[in-house]
């Protein structure tokens, strides 16, 4: 998913369990949230919490999950596959649903493979990993396909769906790191949560990361054992390292540290500085996020810096962008380029064009598009995400862009009365989607070429609803974003109707 926008980053860390950035990590499998419809005549089937049955497998739900029928009532089995016959378990009873586990599989599908991370059943972020790569993208395509049918927009059925774009490589991809660390007895275990739990699992390899944040985790959770170091204690909430935070630059190879921490003191920093420094050459920059108590929350409101450089730099598509510890970027460099360039060809932009940057964030899409049109405005309503969408905008010279702080609906009217008319949209919501507000400003103004990068297919088929009442869809193109995955990005190509 395109998450640039800082709307985005509080909508994942809302919805994460501490684990750090992401929604999928460590997320509860909810089968009410799977895009089905269900049967009002569910009610009644007699099954129980812990009884076994075999179940043939229909097809996958949009979070990746195996679908079935026990007489007639919908089964939700993860990590079962289509056309598989599976004998499972029960773990959840619900009027319209039931919940199952695998126990065993009597007929595999030619799609299962084995994963290539040991705890990829038990821990979140590899809903897919068990199912070959063209399995995966053809999924992805048919959870655009689920969707569009569920909200039905107009004209749906006849919509170009294009096949979805994959990686060369569909691992190594996650440039940035955020696991939670805990002392478990005498082990200090940094990685990942089990799903619907908070037992940490000490991870030292996840094969969707880059290579150079495992081998800074693995690094820092030998420096933080041997000095003693503080560390969290959620059932007494007492002690100081919480998570930690990796993010390395594609373009310049840099790392960026940040301890998020209990207490705004951090004992030992400076003895765990030099060690740092001694071990981690590549680390520039090393920060402290101060975010106290139980909570859900990965950062915290206060950032310092402890050591070192204030940014890490990155280039996209010709540009440069500084990026502080809170700035977000795609996490996935080689597909992102991908996405700003499907976004291009979508837009077919001239320089006469005036360009409508929508949840902005630092600027990385309107930015990258500059030099194609005579001007581009962006909106964010993150005061930090404008301040260095500007300060971007000034280190790659760019004279024609202004980010401003403000929604929709106030900016778009103070917009139109200075005279300045949009004729090109492109927005990068967060898995939300679009607010409603932007939606009626949208079918108000009417931008001539208009590009909606999607993260989500449910909500990008509810926003269609609205959207075609002015816009025809060209095409959708599917991009794999994050491979080993459920989750869906998507460039949708919208011509405003005569």
């Amino acid at each position: 998913m395109t998450e640039n926008s800082p709307k985005k980053r509080a909508y994942a860390q809302k919805n994460s369990n501490s684990s750090g950035k992401k929604p999928f990590y460590g997320k509860k499998f909810d089968p009410r949230k799977s895009g089905q419809r269900q049967d009002p005549h569910f009610d009644g089937v007699d099954v129980h919490v812990d009884q076994n049955f075999p179940l043939t497998i229909k097809r996958l739900g949009i979070n990746g999950e195996g679908i079935g029928y026990f007489k007639r009532k919908i089964v939700f089995v993860p990590g079962a596959l289509p056309n598989e016959v599976a004998v499972v378990r029960v773990t959840e009873v619900e009027p319209k649903y039931i919940a199952a586990r695998v126990l065993k599989i009597r007929e595999k599908s030619p799609n299962r493979v084995k994963p290539m991370d040991e705890f990829a059943t038990e821990v979140g972020g590899f809903e897919l990993e068990h199912m070959t790569y063209p399995a995966q993208l053809a999924f992805k395509k048919d959870v655009l396909v689920q969707s569009l049918e569920k909200f039905q927009p107009r004209g749906w059925s006849d919509y170009d769906l294009r096949d979805t774009i994959g990686m060369e490589n569909p691992y190594e991809y996650r440039n940035k790191a955020q696991f939670p660390v805990r002392k478990i007895g005498k082990k200090l275990s940094v990685g990942m949560y089990k799903r619907s739990s908070h037992d940490l699992v000490d991870l030292p390899i996840v094969h969707t990361q880059d290579p150079v944040t495992m081998k800074v985790l693995r690094t820092i959770r030998e420096l933080l054992d041997k000095l003693s170091v503080s560390i969290y204690n959620e059932d007494k909430n007492h002690g100081t390292v919480k998570t930690i935070v990796v993010r390395v630059s594609h373009t310049t190879g840099e790392v960026q540290l940040t301890f998020v921490t209990n207490t705004d003191g951090f004992p030992g920093d400076t003895a765990l500085i030099t060690a740092i420094n001694q071990a981690l050459p590549e680390v520039t920059g090393i920060f402290q996020n101060f975010n106290p108590g139980r909570t859900s929350l990965v950062w915290g409101d206060e950032t310092i810096k402890l050591w070192g450089k204030d940014y890490i730099e990155e280039t996209v598509m010709g540009k440069t962008f500084q990026l502080s510890p809170r700035a977000f970027m795609q996490l996935n460099y080689t597909q992102m380029a991908v996405v700003y360039k499907e976004a291009l060809a979508a837009l077919d932009l001239t320089h006469a064009d005036k360009l409508v940057d929508a949840y902005a964030g630092v600027g990385t899409i309107g930015l990258s598009l500059a030099d194609k049109v005579g001007e581009v405005r962006g909106m964010e309503i993150i005061p930090e995400a404008v301040d260095d969408a500007n300060i971007n905008a000034k280190i790659n010279h760019i004279a024609n862009a202004q980010y401003e702080i403000g929604t929709a609906e106030e900016l778009f009217p103070k917009w139109q009365s200075e005279g300045w008319l949009a004729d090109a949209l492109v927005v990068d919501p967060p898995r939300t989607g679009l607010d409603t507000a932007l939606r009626r400003e949208i079918l108000r103004t009417k931008p001539e070429k208009f590009v909606y990068i999607s993260c989500n297919a449910s909500t990008l088929a509810r926003d269609l609803v609205d959207l075609t009442k002015a816009y025809k869809v060209d095409y959708i193109q599917s991009i794999d974003m994050f491979p080993q995955t459920a989750r869906w990005e998507g460039v949708v190509k919208l011509t405003r109707r005569d």
